[in-house]
């Protein structure tokens, strides 16, 4: 297949990124100050997130003085409200991500929830992403983006998380390197180095980290290596190019699936016995490499364009054998080649004295799918099943106006017109599987509309109006009901979504609150789940609604904070699952629970020395879309302590993390619909980590 001039000039500035690293391999020094909270996420201009007018939260990373191993974004987002992120204890699955109750039917990888890392898309072009790319080593601010305003951003219906990783120095007194080591529970066993250096006008950062872990469960052993590099150049005063690539390597993954409601309380620790029968595992391999070119061509106008490539392999055993002529196997290969480009034009005026800000831009991106399905012999792969090239591609054109059009009143108006296709090229043809190819082509177009009332210098409220959109994945269209082949008959989900909020700050306090709601239709959801393969369908008239607080106060050595959501998430209209039976309206949303709640309290008991107390507790999670079975409710405790220190010209960070400390039997997580009711995925008991960083 020919692929157009762009992407292979986009290949083209990987490969030359990739080499221009290389050169910054012997940078050394420490960088001290951190990035002020700002956020580009609500409408692509820097500001900070208390001026946003929308609900967003910035979560800074400090590699070096963060007590947590930095391996999965659940360790860092717990305290945004409104996201919930689970680490299922199954690295063959990825974490289960969601904001406001979108994205909780997510059987693997992350879906209605979109991902950026340094403005290249972590979401393919059909809605899939991945949160495990992003290396939070070398990360310095993790962003959320809840309601309409997320609509800008394209093909996810839930909200948007933007991660930010370190800028390289661009002088030589900035260099910096730093290392790291840790070990705890469960045979985990973590190594990572960052080096950067600068030069005038130009810097560059390499990243590597590993992580391995024998798992809490059995059956759930897993190994990774992550690389993150990042150049930096100013040709000019005016121009910045940055160029980004991202190594991920996931050799081993055991999937220990989930376990029956019985199975869960007699040993949570346990593994379905089919999983060891077929060698439920995955493996993953990806190489990704970016262009970012920001251009501000005078004092009003500023162009942003990105370009980006990479490969992604995935090979996965699930739990039967796939043998049936009809079948699509028991053993899959996917082998993804994605791209895209994009730019946008930024342009600052002002209308009857007051400052008007807009943004026009245009997005196109590709992912290239060869799947490929084998027979399963107990975990071996054998004949095929099924052989075919699965193409999602888009081209979205958006623009967004902000207009100050009174001292204390801002307006916000934006539009995104997005097209996605999806096509299916079939060559695995025989009497028993006929010729499943096609495609189908979706159109949509996301209105929001804002304002803004900036009360005083403590108080911003706000209020937000849109439309949502949410195309089915490739591989939810993968399989359909009584037939081999795709299912091309899904219809897109829309939803209307809105929102009141407001911001108070005054001297150590700060509170946010919003109020949400969203409607949703043809919202897709399972028929039927069985052996970790999902069949969807399309139902109706599903609500979210809920309030969302934090809390954060700072009193001399104390500091604490607080971050609640209520969530009201129901089916107002009956529908019949693959089973044939009844969906009740009234019926609560699986995977969401009604409570959640993070507190913590932080003590700094001398200098350099920090404790803290961590709490979260959620109300129970049901499993199904019947409502015949949930995950109990729980609390759970977590100790944490660290000293910072220095010898010579090292500063050094020990510490240390107790979680879950009153070893607490609860699900982390639910398979929400699983045809065998093995909904539960069990956390972590009690378990120790102890880390150790340098920096020079």
């Amino acid at each position: 297949m020919h692929k157009p001039i762009f992407i292979r000039r986009t290949i083209a500035a990987a490969i030359s990124a990739n080499s221009l690293l290389m050169l910054c391999h012997d940078a050394f020094a420490q960088q001290e100050k951190q990035l002020d909270p700002v956020v580009v996420s609500a409408n692509r201009t820097e500001q900070k997130r208390f001026d946003a007018a929308a609900s967003i939260d910035a979560v800074q990373v400090d590699p070096l003085n963060t007590p947590s191993p930095l391996v999965n974004m659940s360790e860092l987002l717990n305290s945004a409200p409104g996201i919930q992120i689970r680490d299922r204890q199954n690295f063959a699955q990825d974490l289960q991500l969601s904001v406001r109750g979108f994205g909780t039917r997510s059987t693997f990888g992350v879906r209605g929830v979109r991902i950026l890392i340094d403005g290249i898309p972590a979401t393919m072009p059909d809605g899939q992403g991945q949160a495990a790319t992003a290396t939070l080593q070398s990360a310095r601010r993790i962003e959320v983006l809840r309601g309409p305003l997320a609509q800008l951003y394209g093909n996810a219906a839930g909200g948007v998380v933007n991660v930010f990783t370190a800028d390289p120095p661009l002088s030589p007194e900035a260099s910096y390197a730093s290392a790291s080591l840790g070990a705890g529970s469960y045979g985990q066993r973590q190594l990572g180095f960052t080096v950067a250096r600068g030069a005038d006008d130009f810097g560059g950062l390499l990243d590597v980290s590993h992580f391995r872990t024998d798992g809490y469960r059995d059956h759930s052993a897993a190994e990774r290596t992550q690389l993150n590099g990042k150049l930096k150049w100013r040709p000019s005063s005016s121009t910045t190019v940055t160029g980004l690539v991202n190594l991920f390597d996931q050799p081993l993954s055991q999937d220990p699936l989930g376990l029956t409601h019985a199975q869960f309380e007699q040993n949570p620790r346990q593994v379905a016995p089919v999983a060891l029968t077929f060698d439920t595992r995955k493996t993953i391999e990806q190489r990704q490499g970016g262009l970012v070119v920001e251009h501000k061509v005078d004092s009003s106008n500023t162009i942003n364009a990105r370009a980006y490539a990479g490969v992604r392999k995935v090979m996965q055993t699930l739990s039967f054998t796939g043998a049936a002529a009809n079948s699509a196997g028991g053993v899959v290969d996917l082998d993804n080649d994605f791209y895209g480009v994009g730019v946008n034009w930024t342009h600052a005026t002002r209308l009857n004295g007051m400052p008007v800000n807009w943004t026009v831009g245009v997005e196109a991106d590709e992912v290239e799918q060869l799947r490929r399905g084998f027979v399963n012999n107990n975990g071996t792969a054998g004949a095929v099943r099924r052989d075919e090239t699965d193409t999602a591609r888009n081209v979205d054109v958006f623009g967004q106006v902000d207009w100050m059009f009174a001292p204390q009143w801002k307006a916000t108006a934006g539009l995104r017109a997005s097209r996605v296709r999806l096509s299916v090229d079939d060559r695995h043809i025989t009497a028993a599987s006929p010729n499943d190819s096609g495609s189908v082509e979706y159109h949509n177009t996301s209105p929001v509309l804002g304002l803004v009332w900036f009360a005083n210098e403590d108080l911003n409220i706000y209020g937000n109006l849109g439309r949502g959109f949410e195309t089915p994945t490739i591989n939810e269209s993968a399989y359909r009901a009584g037939g081999t082949g795709p299912n091309l008959g899904l219809q897109p989900s829309r939803s209307l979504q809105g929102e009141i909020g407001m911001k108070w700050k005054h001297g150590g306090h700060t509170l946010d609150l919003a109020l949400f709601n969203a409607r949703s239709r043809d919202e897709i959801a399972q028929l039927t789940t069985e052996n970790g393969r999902s069949i969807f369908q399309n139902v109706d008239k599903v609500e979210r609604r809920g309030v969302e607080a934090s809390w954060r106060m700072t009193a001399g050595a104390f500091a604490t904070q607080l971050a609640y959501t209520l969530l009201d998430a129901r089916f107002r209209e009956p529908f019949t699952t693959g089973t044939g039976a009844v969906v009740a309206a009234g019926n609560r949303l699986p995977g969401a629970p009604r409570h959640s709640l993070f507190a913590q309290v932080e003590y700094r008991a001398a200098p350099g020395l920090t404790t803290a107390v961590e709490m979260r507790t959620e109300s129970k999670i049901y499993a199904d879309d019947l409502n015949s079975d949930a995950a109990p409710g729980y609390a759970v405790f977590n100790l944490r302590a660290g000293q910072e220190f220095k010898t010579g010209a090292a500063k050094w960070y020990l510490f240390a993390r107790l979680d879950n400390i009153f070893d607490r039997n609860y699900a982390g997580s639910v398979i929400v619909n699983d045809g065998n009711r093995r909904f539960f995925e069990p956390a972590a008991g009690r378990r120790l980590f102890v880390g150790l960083r340098a920096a020079l």
